[in-house]
């Protein structure tokens, strides 16, 4: 009966070693790269529309500004009859203008707050008369030049 026992404990500690064993064998050295290549090719499919949406922002956020800023001279010109002069510029949405034509029913406080910067950093421009409208405001984008493509692309008010 002991050499019985003694065959079955030998038998059950067998199968706990085997199972064991199997448990423990991991993945192989293609396994692993099957899988690297597998997120390789994932990252280069998403990590350039990823990196892109920063710049996207920056042109949103342009047309954004671009849009207050024109909604600010529309008001101006309704109380003033006209559009400020190239020389007066933006600056006159929150100062009043002291050069001629100096308006007759500015707004206290101005028709902004205070004058946005581009995402680029830069001031925005304003043409009057327009090139694209009567007045134009823009900015000239990232290499904050005339013209450009992708990143340095004029964002303007006659987009």
């Amino acid at each position: 009966m002991q050499m019985w026992t003694q065959r079955c404990m030998q038998a059950v500690q067998a199968s706990h070693v085997q199972q064991r064993s199997r448990l423990q064998r991991g993945f192989t050295l293609i396994e692993i790269m099957v899988v690297i290549a597998i997120l390789g090719i994932l990252a280069a499919l998403i990590v350039p529309k990823i990196m892109s949406r920063p710049d996207e922002a920056r042109r949103v956020a342009t047309k954004q500004d671009i849009g207050t800023i024109m909604q600010a001279m529309k008001l101006y010109r309704l109380d003033n009859g006209r559009y400020p002069t190239q020389e007066q510029g933006l600056q006159s949405l929150i100062q009043k203008p002291t050069t001629e034509p100096v308006p007759n029913n500015w707004k206290d406080g101005g028709y902004l707050e205070r004058l946005p910067t581009d995402p680029w950093d830069a001031q925005y421009q304003y043409l009057n008369p327009g090139v694209h409208g009567e007045i134009d405001v823009f900015s000239y984008g990232a290499d904050n030049k005339a013209g450009g493509e992708g990143n340095d692309v004029d964002v303007g008010s006659w987009q």
